[in-house]
């Protein structure tokens, strides 16, 4: 008679559990080995210190305390928190912080730190669709073009900086990491490295904002480079790369400055460039690729897709595509709901907003 296997039960955690504190530096070290990025690194420690505020103000220090009517409480917390503008945290907000207390909880119960994931049952936020709440028109965005003051250094590169968001949709830091050979007026290209996911990818960059970037080159980079020169695109007035705060600050001035009642920084143009390319006829899925998306709504996977033809969508369907392009007349607002993924696109931007304004 065949004997019947027994479950092996988990070996129990050790009796010298670290405090909480020390877990969260083992975590990170543990995502660091597996070549995570340093942004999603600084995210989850942040959302996770969150939690760890919260609990020392009830003296709770040990893994072993963490048990789910404590996480429960701690999700109301979230729900009922609110901002200093007086306004409560989205529901994306919410959702991120519990999610990085899910995936640490996981670690710690593989790490066998403790017994159970007391936060595996937690019931996350319902994130629902919607489309952006401010999105440039092709007049607004030629409105904030044109503040930048063209008759000084500093202005110059800013125009060059805010037409390569438009034409490019790019992220805030993978602009900051753009290195000289990585645009390839050529072919109308750019080279974006380490964007999310620590993916490369190229994106079409259109001929206007490939002419603003050369002209930054040639009369501006010179006078703002200095010795040793690591070949850094875009540079601040002392020949450093830019910071995030600083790129965010410029960007949301010229916004402001163009008098159009909307508000935004970096993440606008972004959401502009995907808005104006889909109404202009645009595929989805391209425009999907362009921003560098991981999951696509769909299940063809786009990596087979030439950088030629992209190119050819973008000089297509991008109002500032092209030097001597006319600004055609776009539909309506109602245009982006036509297409079923729209929403999931803009959500998706959305979330990634609320990332960079945490």
């Amino acid at each position: 008679m065949a004997r019947v296997a027994k479950k092996r039960k988990p070996d129990a955690p050790s009796p010298q559990t670290p405090p909480l504190g020390v877990l969260l530096a083992e975590y990170v070290n543990a995502l660091r080995v597996k070549d995570y990025s340093e942004n999603t690194l600084r995210d989850r420690q942040m959302y996770i210190r969150f939690f760890l505020e919260w609990c020392a103000e009830r003296s709770l220090t040990e893994p072993t305390e963490i048990i789910r009517p404590v996480l429960e409480r701690y999700q109301r917390h979230l729900f009922h928190r609110r901002k200093k503008n007086g306004e409560p945290l989205s529901f994306r907000s919410q959702h991120a912080r519990l999610v990085a207390l899910r995936t640490w909880f996981r670690w710690m119960t593989r790490q066998n730190h403790i017994l159970h994931n007391p936060a595996s049952e937690i019931e996350l936020p319902r994130l629902g669709h919607r489309l952006p709440k401010h999105v440039l028109s092709a007049s607004e965005a030629e409105q904030v073009m044109m503040q930048p003051n063209l008759a000084d250094a500093i202005g110059l590169r800013d125009r060059a900086i805010l037409e390569v968001f438009y034409s490019t949709g790019i992220r805030r830091m993978e602009l900051i990491r753009l290195k000289l050979f990585d645009l390839d007026t050529e072919r109308g290209t750019l080279l974006v490295r380490q964007g999310k996911g620590k993916k490369d990818r190229f994106v079409p960059i259109g001929e206007r904002a490939a002419a603003w970037v050369q002209k930054y080159i040639r009369e501006t980079r010179p006078k703002l480079a200095s010795d040793p020169d690591d070949g850094t695109l875009f540079l601040a007035s002392r020949g450093e790369a830019i910071s995030r705060d600083h790129l965010t600050w410029m960007v949301r001035s010229y916004v402001v400055r163009a008098k159009i009642g909307k508000t935004g920084a970096c993440h606008l143009f972004r959401h502009t460039m995907a808005t104006l390319m889909l109404e202009g006829g645009a595929d989805i899925r391209f425009i999907q690729q362009m921003l560098g998306h991981a999951e696509l709504s769909t299940t063809e996977i786009y990596t087979h897709v030439s950088i030629r033809m992209l190119k050819q969508v973008h000089s297509a369907s991008h109002p500032a595509a092209m030097l001597a392009k006319e600004n055609a007349p776009l539909p309506g607002e109602t245009a982006r709901a036509v297409v079923p993924q729209a929403e999931e696109l803009f959500a998706t931007l959305d979330a990634e907003a609320e990332e960079e304004q945490e």
